[in-house]
């Protein structure tokens, strides 16, 4: 008997005794300062407190029958974790270093969020170095910012792109926890569309009580019949002589599909890097097709003019209850569409020159 009791007691040792009908957060903070209580937060909502003991220790028992993310606040510092029932986290950071580094277990889908952490702030470092050579270099040169601007841009683009692959492919391996899904909600969403559309679809059935998960997958496959790869919805609008206007019709050209309006100035300041890639690539199977989210038809026509858009223009005049901008998913213009010969989508919200930059290699 005693001989049993020895062996229960030392799986118990094994596997903790841990109490599946919950999660624990055991925490320790080196140099805490003036801090004496932390606060654990669930969708920025504050749901436990605690005060630090004599050692600078703290404890955290809750409830979470599925995976979800919680974070630690100690004073202006917040740390993330992802915690379940049965999950015994021991976390560990110093408050005096500026790095925010911390140490997490008994979580993989934490440990894994501390490893997309170490990933991101890679990159971190190197936007940050870009931003203090731009702020350096203006400063001493003030009159030379745009030049500047068009000297380091190439480097944060690269740094990004690098970023987001890495990003991308954690993700990939992680679809499983959601440090995955945590990671892929800091990857350009245009750019990398089908990439996030495809995840969504892999992970939609994993995690169906989390309402962010949820959120995420229903947003992607709402915006997938518009996204890139997708054949274009067609539609028939009217021309400021009320003349219907059939997408069909731009079939075996390059089109882009430009959602504007005259009262939205960034729509306005956008305007003339259109009108420059227009008259270049006009005469190269390329041309536009402006649709515009005017109520007023005066102010439309005004602004045609006044920033010289001399290619075929519709609106419904219905502002943001035009059909067209529900079934195009805009939520926020300017927003652009180009199509191929085909009236496949091939590219989304080009801004200024990088619609110039795409067509120069699509148009060659």
């Amino acid at each position: 008997m005693k001989k049993y009791l020895a062996i229960v007691a030392a799986i118990c040792v094994l596997n903790a005794c841990k109490n599946k009908d919950q999660f624990v957060i055991n925490g320790q903070v080196e140099n805490s300062g003036k801090l004496k209580k932390v606060l654990l937060y669930e969708n920025d909502q504050v749901i436990d407190s605690a005060f630090l003991n004599e050692s600078n220790e703290f404890r955290f028992k809750r409830v979470s029958e599925e995976p979800n993310f919680y974070t630690i606040g100690l004073g202006e510092k917040n740390f993330l974790v992802i915690a379940r029932n049965g999950d015994e986290l021991d976390f560990k950071t110093n408050l005096a270093d500026s790095t925010n580094k911390y140490e997490i277990k008994g979580s993989d889908d934490s440990e894994k969020l501390r490893e997309f952490n170490t990933i991101s702030n890679k990159y971190g470092k190197v936007y940050f170095d870009i931003q203090n050579e731009y702020n350096k270099l203006t400063e001493q040169n003030p009159n030379s910012k745009d030049s500047i601007y068009s000297v380091l841009m190439p480097k944060f683009q690269k740094n990004m792109e690098a970023f987001s692959k890495e990003t991308i492919s954690f993700s990939e391996k992680n679809k499983d926890n959601l440090a995955g899904f945590y990671a892929i909600g800091t990857v350009d969403q245009i750019k990398f569309e089908p990439e996030l559309i495809k995840y969504a679809d892999d992970i939609k059935t994993k995690f169906p009580h989390n309402k962010a998960v949820q959120a995420f997958v229903d947003h992607m496959m709402e915006v997938k019949p518009v996204s890139i790869g997708q054949k274009a919805p067609g539609f028939k609008l009217n021309d400021p002589n009320g003349k219907p206007v059939d997408l069909d019709s731009y079939k075996g050209k390059y089109v882009l599909v430009d959602f504007w309006a005259s009262w939205c100035a960034p729509c306005r300041q956008a305007n003339p890097h259109v009108v420059a890639a227009y008259n270049e690539f006009k005469s190269k199977n390329f041309t536009v097709l402006g649709i515009s989210l005017d109520k007023n038809k005066e102010a439309w026509l005004k602004a045609i003019k006044d920033d010289g858009l001399s290619w075929q223009h519709v609106s419904e005049l219905k502002e943001w209850d035009s059909e067209i901008a529900k079934t195009y998913k805009v939520d926020a213009i300017p927003a652009s569409f180009l199509l191929d010969p085909q009236g496949v989508i091939v590219a989304k919200n080009l801004r200024d020159e990088e619609l110039k930059e795409f067509l120069n290699k699509t148009l060659k």
